[in-house]
């Protein structure tokens, strides 16, 4: 293409920030929040259909899922993110980001409602269609992943991409908390319309039959901000990188932004010359020379990240169990249970989550991806071994509050950290014709670090000594030795960071080396 930026991507790059901005982040944005709300919603929900589904007659304690139940209902989404993110990062980068948007928008509003609705009353077809269309739910979701990013990075100017792909990112946040916000009103509804006894003074009377619509009616509720983004996501034009660099055509690349920034923009004619030069393909010599140290980066740092980041819920029961916001299961009915859970997650999610993404979105422009990825292993790295090291002072009663304190501070330096950069990076610094199948890539080897600490450690923190270890489970190496493992993946993470060049105020073509391209090496 000669050393000449197009016309139209420049004007995108030094475009002042405006309306469409902000249009483009509520539009990709929401996707995002109905992503988190859809993956995180189950969390609350799964003692409850332990309960209704697995209820023993004369247990001691409420009936829970078994184990590998509770796996697969917890982790086929998972499963199915990964494959998604694979699969329609492939095809956004053939079909255009455009159209598989609407797609994947698409499937996750049918399943989000068909996951609320199984066929058949045994735990068995329950538990299997609930399985089934998680996946598929979970497919769509990982199609969001690697179109949002791409979608809002092709869309920004220089000066504030980082902070408006990152602004996509910290909607999550908002998704969690309205999962837990939502969770609480309709289980505090019910509580109120059904009273009930806790399980130790009557089992079976304690779970109303009512209870069965509570965990259906909060995982169907994700559809709703899907299905209301779906109109303007069919009216967002294609993204002008894809179209010019892409699918070659800059007239009409510079006619729809001409429309969405409502400016001239001259629209060059097309160069027959520049259609000659042999472009190199994905995986290439020529990608493994120029990108192929960048893909390892951002995998292997997005890959750790999400062991520790996912490891989190391992913790999360004895936490709240620990500062007595959560009381002992028996001693409460289904839906007070369900209310409890929601309660104790929005509270972390208000006071660690969603402020961790903000603090990135304000620096990301300021001190760089790089600098906030370092930074946010480095202390990660710091709190884990702070955990782990002295773990038998944190376990007395008078310790937990500084426990909880510490735990926060984790996460908080997660999402102020590498959760945030390393979703904004992989959609910075590949060519645009990979760039949405890069960042599936990305992404996807985050899912298999999530599947790694979500389900890995629920193995592996349980106690040494198998008597002690929780039903079904085998003996672990218990939560001191998991925490000092995970604090070694966090030093990794910070190595590995140092593969990932630093994108901040360079233009993505300048990033992905694709003005040059067209050129003879000298």
């Amino acid at each position: 293409m000669g050393k000449e930026q197009i016309e139209v991507l420049n004007a995108l790059d030094v475009a002042k920030t405006q309306w469409y901005h902000f249009t483009a982040i509520i539009i990709a944005g929401m996707g995002f929040f109905t992503d988190a709300y859809d993956l995180f919603c189950i969390s609350l929900v799964t003692k409850l259909l332990g309960r209704i589904y697995y209820h023993h007659d004369g247990a001691e304690k409420p009936g829970s899922l078994p184990p590998n139940v509770a796996a697969a209902v917890n982790g086929v989404a998972l499963v199915g993110t990964l494959s998604g993110q694979l699969f329609f990062g492939w095809l956004g980068d053939k079909l255009g980001r455009k159209k598989v948007y609407g797609m994947t928008l698409m499937l996750m509003v049918l399943c989000s409602i068909a996951s609320g609705l199984s066929f058949g009353r045994d735990p068995k077809t329950v538990m299997t269609t609930l399985c089934f269309f998680r996946f598929w739910l979970g497919f769509g979701i990982g199609g969001d992943y690697p179109l949002s990013a791409t979608i809002m990075s092709e869309y920004a100017n220089k000066k504030t991409r980082g902070a408006f792909i990152a602004a996509v990112f910290a909607m999550q946040g908002f998704g969690i908390l309205a999962g837990g916000i939502f969770a609480i009103v309709i289980s505090s509804t019910f509580k109120s319309k059904f009273s009930a006894p806790a399980y130790e003074v009557d089992p079976l009377g304690s779970t109303v039959p009512q209870a069965d619509y509570v965990w259906r009616i909060i995982l169907m509720f994700g559809a709703i901000p899907a299905a209301m983004t779906f109109y303007s996501r069919s009216k967002m034009p294609e993204t002008a990188r894809y179209t010019a660099l892409v699918a070659k055509n800059t007239e009409q690349a510079a006619k729809d932004m001409a429309k969405v920034m409502q400016m001239e923009i001259g629209a060059e004619p097309k160069r027959e010359e520049q259609e000659q030069t042999k472009q190199f393909g994905l995986f290439s010599k020529e990608f493994l020379a120029r990108h192929g140290l960048h893909l390892l980066g951002t995998c292997s740092t997005w890959f750790l990240l999400d062991i520790a980041f996912y490891s989190q819920n391992l913790f999360q029961k004895d936490i709240f169990t620990a500062i007595g916001w959560i009381p002992p299961a028996k001693t409460m009915n289904a839906l007070e249970e369900v209310y409890r859970i929601a309660r104790a997650q929005t509270l972390i999610a208000l006071c660690s989550t969603v402020p961790g993404y903000w603090f990135t979105v304000a620096f990301i422009d300021r001190i760089g991806r790089f600098a906030i990825q370092l930074m946010g292993f480095f202390f990660m790295t710091v709190f884990m071994f702070a955990l782990a090291i002295p773990y038998d002072h944190w376990t007395h009663k008078e310790n937990r509050i500084g426990f909880v304190v510490m735990y926060s501070l984790t996460f908080f330096f997660a999402n102020f950290g590498p959760n945030a950069t390393t979703f904004v990076v992989p959609a910075e610094i590949f060519p645009a014709r990979f760039r949405s199948t890069c960042h599936g890539i990305s992404s996807a080897s985050g899912k298999l670090g999530a599947m790694i600490g979500a389900f890995g450690f629920l193995y592996l923190a349980q106690n040494q000594d198998k008597t002690k270890a929780e039903a079904g489970y085998p003996a672990g190496i218990g939560v001191k030795n998991s925490l000092l493992l995970l604090g070694v993946v966090n030093i990794l993470g910070f190595l590995f960071t140092f593969l990932v060049p630093e994108s901040n105020g360079k233009s993505l073509e300048e990033m992905s080396g694709e003005n040059e391209e067209g050129e003879t090496k000298a």
